[in-house]
C-alpha cells in the first residue's frame, strides 16, 4: 500500500519495516518541474539548492517560455519517499542547464533509473538532454509534465518525436500533485527493477 507523505515540518524516520531502498535521478532541461516533482512527493523538508536567475544567466540559459521563473537549481535537489512498507525512494534532482551536464555524472552513480521530465511546450529543449542519458547507459523513464497550457500529444507521437525505444516507459503527470508525481516514479521504479535489484536497507 502506498503511504502518503507527512508534513515537512515534523520529523519523519524511516519505518522498521523498511527493507528495501533505490536511488533516482530526475532530469530534464531547465525548468521543466524537477524541484517541484522532489517538493510534491518528499516526506522530508527537500533539500534544494536554489539561486536567483540573474542578467549573467539570461545571456547563457535559454528562458524561452520561462520568463515568469525566478530562480534555478545549481547544484542539486535532494528527497526522500517510503512507497510501500519496505521501499523507500531516494530523490535527487538534477540541474537542468547545459554548463552543469557535468554534476549528472556524480549523481548517477548508484541510482537504478533516471526519470527524465519532458514539456511538450519546449520539446526540441529534450533531444540534448537524451542523448546525454545515452552516454550514462542507464534505464530511464519519460514523464511529460502537465503545464497548463501544454499541447496534448498521444503517446505514439511523443514516442515518435522522442525516438524512444517501444520498452522505454512513458507517462503524463502533475509535477504539483503528490500521487500524480509517485505514479511517475513508480513506473520508473517498475522498469528499473527488471534490471537492477533494489538494495537492501539492513
Amino acid at each position: 500500500m502506498v503511504s502518503a507523505a507527512g508534513s515537512a515540518s515534523e520529523p519523519q524516520y524511516l519505518p522498521p519495516t523498511a527493507t528495501k531502498s533505490a536511488k533516482i535521478v530526475v532530469v530534464g532541461q531547465f525548468g521543466v518541474g524537477k524541484t517541484t516533482l522532489v517538493g510534491s512527493v518528499s516526506e522530508i523538508e527537500p533539500l534544494r539548492t536554489e539561486e536567483r536567475i540573474t542578467q549573467a544567466s539570461v545571456d547563457i540559459d535559454d528562458l524561452s517560455g520561462l520568463e515568469t521563473k525566478r530562480t534555478t537549481t545549481v547544484a542539486m535537489d535532494f528527497g526522500r519517499i517510503t512507497v510501500t512498507d519496505d521501499l523507500v525512494l531516494y530523490l535527487f534532482g538534477a540541474p537542468g542547464q547545459r554548463r552543469f551536464w557535468d554534476l549528472w555524472k556524480g549523481l548517477v552513480v548508484g541510482a537504478i533509473g533516471l526519470l527524465v521530465i519532458v514539456d511538450t511546450r519546449r520539446l526540441a529543449q529534450s533531444f540534448e538532454v537524451l542523448d546525454q542519458l545515452e552516454e550514462q547507459g542507464m534505464p530511464f523513464a519519460v514523464a511529460v509534465n502537465n503545464f497548463p497550457d501544454s499541447k496534448h500529444y498521444s503517446e505514439d507521437e511523443l514516442r515518435a518525436a522522442l525516438d524512444l525505444l517501444p520498452d522505454t516507459p512513458v507517462v503524463s503527470f502533475d509535477a504539483r500533485d503528490h500521487d500524480s508525481s509517485l505514479e511517475a516514479l513508480i513506473a520508473l521504479v517498475a522498469s528499473a527493477a527488471r534490471h537492477t535489484p533494489l538494495e537492501s536497507t539492513a
